[in-house]
Order: structure tokens, then sequence, then C-alpha cells
């Protein structure tokens, strides 16, 4: 059945960035081939202190309140399949004692498919405001029948990641992991991806990330592929659909029971100082999904890299 496939576009055209975009990060954690998790609440008892002192961030391209929304569609054959929704929010608030950044993504299943598969993913991250140092991390997901919880606690003193994880196979699985500075989980490495300043890159060049999910550390990479205008995706007949000047790269995937790995993934982000994806596409084992921008509020900067 063509609808089994689905919930691969959610968060997954995303996450990937890396979204991952997606999976909305069912973008990245999609992106990257795994399964959805979530957060045990005793967890956040422990002492949180980011991992590193300083991740450097070469441009400031969000702040508090911008909220942005993509469609995902799935790609089955000749096929076109609207499936699922995205949002991404920021918002500031305080967290042991630090201003941070609350990233959240919501990734939802069209209604009239619930029926058929329902999903309903959350992700959230929270990021310390001056050094991009991830605090905590948290993945909540409920995909058909399956649920899975996974929360992340960064500790700079120890060099450590504390992990919790529940799922089909992990009942509950509490463990500890050694991490690189900067290693970052899958919706941060998103808002980090749109921190690099691509243009010291040439094209083809490789540019090293960290990512911790389902427990483990992976080293991947972006590959800058240089620049492209491209035409977004417009339902709306009665209206003309916006050209993006747009900076490209690929992310390096894990493989995993979605993705075969390799550099299938190619994300578009405006080429100003928003850097707002507007568009994330990513093959898979059947088929392919895309991620399109719909709508932006509350973005930092105007959006100059428009062609009307």
């Amino acid at each position: 059945m063509i609808f089994s496939h689905t919930k691969c576009s959610f968060l997954s055209t995303w996450q990937l960035v890396l979204s991952t975009w997606y999976s909305v990060l069912s973008t990245w954690y999609s992106v990257l081939g795994t399964r959805s998790l979530v957060l045990s609440t005793f967890l956040l008892l422990l002492p949180l202190i980011n991992l590193s002192a300083q991740c450097p961030t070469e441009i400031k391209a969000f702040s508090a309140g911008e909220k942005v929304t993509y469609q995902a569609y799935y790609n089955w054959g000749f096929v076109w399949i609207h499936a699922g929704d995205v949002q991404f929010t920021t918002t500031q608030k305080q967290y042991v004692g630090n201003t941070i950044y609350q990233f959240e993504v919501t990734g939802n299943s069209v209604k009239k498919y619930d029926w058929m598969y329902k999903v309903r993913d959350t992700y959230k991250s929270y990021v310390d405001m001056e050094t991009f140092s991830p605090y905590w991390a948290e993945r909540n997901t409920s995909e058909g029948s399956t649920k899975v919880y996974e929360s992340y606690n960064f500790s700079a003193t120890e060099k450590k990641i504390y992990s919790l994880v529940k799922n089909a196979e992990n009942p509950y699985k509490r463990d500890s992991i050694n991490a690189k500075s900067c290693t970052f989980d899958v919706l941060s490495a998103i808002y980090y991806c749109r921190t690099i300043n691509f243009e010291k890159y040439k094209p083809n060049e490789k540019i090293p990330i960290n990512i911790v999910l389902d427990g483990k550390t992976y080293s991947l990479y972006l590959r800058f592929l240089g620049k492209e205008t491209i035409k977004a995706r417009n339902d709306n007949k009665s209206s003309k659909a916006n050209k993006y000047r747009c900076i490209k790269f690929s992310a390096l995937l894990v493989e995993g029971s979605i993705f075969k790995g390799g550099e299938d993934m190619f994300i578009w982000v405006t080429d100003d100082k928003n850097r707002i994806p507007v568009l994330v596409e990513a093959k898979i084992l059947i088929g392919s999904v895309k991620a399109y921008i719909n709508t932006m509020e509350g973005i930092k900067y105007p959006l100059t890299s428009v062609e009307r």
C-alpha cells in the first residue's frame, strides 16, 4: 500500500536537515534513518552543563519568535502525495540560569490519512543563546502503533552525553556516551547549519558536523554545492509561486531502515541572512520525499532572496 511508506516524509525530510530540516525532523531523525524516541522526566534532575564552552556560529540567522512551516510530500512511482505537515518554532527562555533558545518541531500526518497511518512527532532542543552549545534534547514520537522516547543531557565537565531511550527494542535504556565538543542532537544540528558562512567554502568542500542519535555519535558532513535559483511549490492557483536565490548543499546520511546512506539528501536555503530552508529533497529505500516551504513569520531579516 502506498501510504505505508508516508512516515518517511514527516520529519525525515529534515533531519537532517541534516534536516534535516524535518523531520521535519521526521526531517533529520528520519533522514538519518532511525526510529523516534522520548524523554523520561526524572532525568531532568541530573545536573546539566553544556558539553562545550562554545560552538562557533558565524551568522545569527534567527531569533525568538520565528515560525516556519513545511508541507511534506512522498513520491511513489508517478504519484506525489501530500503526506504530512511540519512546523519549526524558536522561543527564548531561562534554563539552569542561562538564556537559551528553545527549538521545537512538530510533524503530523495529514488527517485524512490518519486512519491508515497516524503520525504525531515532537522534537525539542535547548541551546545556549550565546555559545550555541546544547544543554538538553527530547524526541517524542508516535507513528502508527509505535511509540518511542529519547532524551539527552549534555555535560561539559565530563565530556559526556547522558541518554535515556525507550522503544520496542529497548524498553528502558539509560546510558552515557563519550562525545566530542560541539556534538549536536538532530534538531539543534539543523539550526546550527543555518549559522554556517557558506561564502568561505568552494563548491564540493565538506563541512564536518557531529551528531548524537539513537544513543550513538556520528561524524557526518555537509557538502557545499554552490548556488541555485529554485521555484517554491504553490498549490494556490490564484497566486504566483515565489522564486528564491538559494545556497545548495548535500548531507551525508546514516544508513538505516529508510535511507541507504551516502549523500542522497539535498537542501536549499535562502541566500540571505535568514538562511531559511525552502526545499529539502531525499531519496529513500522506496521512492523519495520532499519538504517545501509553506509559511514563515517572525524571521529576523528582510527576505532579500525572493525573486518575483
